[in-house]
């Protein structure tokens, strides 16, 4: 009966494996369940702008690997996971959040509601909607000053650009996507995450609206023996770790 790696052992198990073994088969389902794991990453605000599409159809893979350049780690991958960061949904999200509030406050009238219960619902029916509300980027940017003046004075948020909002949500998927292949670690599962690609193309396969922003397409299968392509190279810890 197999088990489960521990988490340092799958960190340290996991590699980006670019040759997968064309002899061995993953199961849909283990995937599924990493992807759930997924989910449960740590995410700016709880909005959960992200989305997994978990491909492994024949034809979608045979076109997803011409828009991964051909790279092997495509090529040999017996499915994909494709991590879509989407900023777009954030009303979407933020409403979700609310009724979810609701349904834990429970029916009370508002004047019952405790200090924190008003404060979990005003974040997420004015505070957000104020700092994701734009229109041609322009209320980024009045967002920018107006913080940027109050900054002067005081610490306070500053990332109210979409450009800013862009990377937090890339941030998030991000943090999903490493919870998603350190599981396939755990198991005994590969993954490489590809950032050379052509996301439009990836987007026009996936039928992706406008909105939709690639994060990383990420191969999956069990490794080849010659599926890692050197040892690991890290710099000195003592160059990236910093004891303030």
């Amino acid at each position: 009966m197999n088990t489960e790696k521990t988490v340092t052992e799958a960190i340290q198990y996991r590699r980006s494996v670019r040759v997968y073994d064309e002899e061995k088969e993953i199961d849909p389902e283990k995937v599924r369940k990493c992807i759930q794991n997924a989910v449960l990453a740590p995410t700016s605000s709880n909005l959960q702008l992200w989305e997994f599409y978990h491909v492994t159809d024949t034809e979608v893979l045979k076109e997803l690997v011409e828009a991964c350049l051909g790279q092997n780690a495509a090529k040999t991958a017996k499915q994909m996971v494709v991590v879509v960061a989407r900023r777009d949904l954030w009303r979407k999200r933020a409403r979700s959040n609310k009724d979810f509030l609701l349904k834990n406050i429970g029916d009370k009238p508002r004047d019952a509601y405790s200090r924190r219960e008003k404060f979990a619902l005003g974040y997420y029916t004015k505070l957000i909607p104020s700092i994701y509300a734009e229109f041609l980027g322009l209320l980024g940017w009045i967002r920018y000053v107006f913080f940027w003046v109050i900054g002067l004075f005081r610490p306070v948020y500053r990332q109210v650009r979409r450009s800013d909002l862009r990377i937090v949500a890339h941030k998030s998927a991000g943090l999903a996507a490493q919870n998603f292949m350190i599981s396939m670690a755990a198991i005994g599962y590969d993954t490489c995450p590809m950032e050379g690609s052509d996301t439009a193309r990836i987007k026009k396969i996936l039928n992706l609206p406008m909105g939709a922003e690639i994060t990383m397409t990420i191969g999956c299968g069990i490794r080849d023996e010659k599926g890692i392509y050197g040892p690991r190279f890290r710099v000195p810890f003592e160059e990236v770790y910093k004891a303030v």
